[in-house]
């Protein structure tokens, strides 16, 4: 099995000049954070999460990856990463023309039992595996797998626009700050609509759905932490649990206690009190 230690992920192997469309590593990390300083590669990365949670960073946003997800990172493209907590995960270095149909952007993807089981078999496989040989067919059903894979809407875009960037910046630093947006645009010295319709325009969406998007990457870094859905709710600046709640589904589609344990093995369930399914009616 390939396998290294996250903080060798961008040194220990020079996958680019692995002749093969597709090379798959491992790499876990018992440390509590870690974090990888902007790189890149020329082949595109699929770096998935097993267990903690990932993000990872670009110039035009934020991607985070909780358990049983992964982010695609297009071959060339300048990024970071960082795991919170102790973390496994398996990383897939890909030609960018090895398979039609990849996604062409940086997103999080769901990862399928088929998909995440091609992965772990992959990690197996010798570097210069035999082209035209059994991995090499794995490999491509891996890759179609990869191309059908649903996108998970868990992308904070950030601005580019230096005004906005500072906005970007200071509510990243205090996500429970309630200033008033009126209020946020004197303080980057714009006029409250034409800081509305340039941050439609950058990252196509309102200011107060891109304050909740940032709220449900952080409640998930909490929550996968063990962290109880109250305490996160009142970490976040929420009067009651009730509140979050609500936010958390209208963003995701499912509350998040569901959410975070249909992403966890049943041993991880039940060594996170925070996410017990039956507490308060919180599924």
């Amino acid at each position: 099995m390939s396998s290294i230690a996250i903080t060798d992920l961008t040194i220990s192997q020079d996958v680019d000049n692995v002749p093969r469309p597709a090379v798959a590593l491992s790499a876990t990390s018992v440390t509590s954070d870690w974090e990888l300083s902007n790189h890149k590669h020329h082949k595109a990365q699929l770096l998935y999460s097993v267990r903690g949670i990932l993000n990872c960073e670009t110039e035009d946003g934020v991607w985070i990856v909780p358990p049983q997800c992964a982010v695609w990172i297009p071959g060339n493209l300048p990024h970071s990463a960082r795991g919170s907590g102790e973390t496994e995960c398996y990383c897939l270095f890909v030609e960018p023309d090895a398979a039609p149909n990849l996604p062409k952007t940086c997103c999080t993807i769901s990862v399928s039992p088929l998909l995440r089981e091609l992965l772990l078999k992959a990690v197996g496989f010798p570097e210069l595996y035999v082209l035209g040989g059994r991995e090499d067919r794995l490999i491509a059903t891996l890759l179609d797998e990869l191309a059908a894979a649903s996108v998970e809407d868990l992308h904070l875009p950030m601005p580019r626009d230096p005004r906005l960037r500072q906005l970007a910046k200071m509510v990243l630093a205090d996500p429970t700050d309630k200033t008033l947006k009126s209020d946020w645009a004197t303080r980057i010295g714009m006029s409250e609509r034409s800081m509305s319709r340039l941050l439609l325009h950058e990252i196509g969406m309102s200011f107060g759905r891109w304050r909740r998007q940032l709220h449900v990457i952080l409640a998930l870094q909490h929550l996968s932490k063990g962290e109880s859905v109250q305490t996160v709710a009142l970490e976040l600046g929420y009067e009651n649990a009730s509140g979050f709640i609500t936010m958390f589904r209208k963003a995701v589609g499912k509350p998040p206690a569901r959410y975070i344990s249909e992403r966890m093995t049943d041993e991880e369930t039940t060594a996170v009190p925070g996410i017990k399914l039956s507490d308060h009616g919180l599924i």
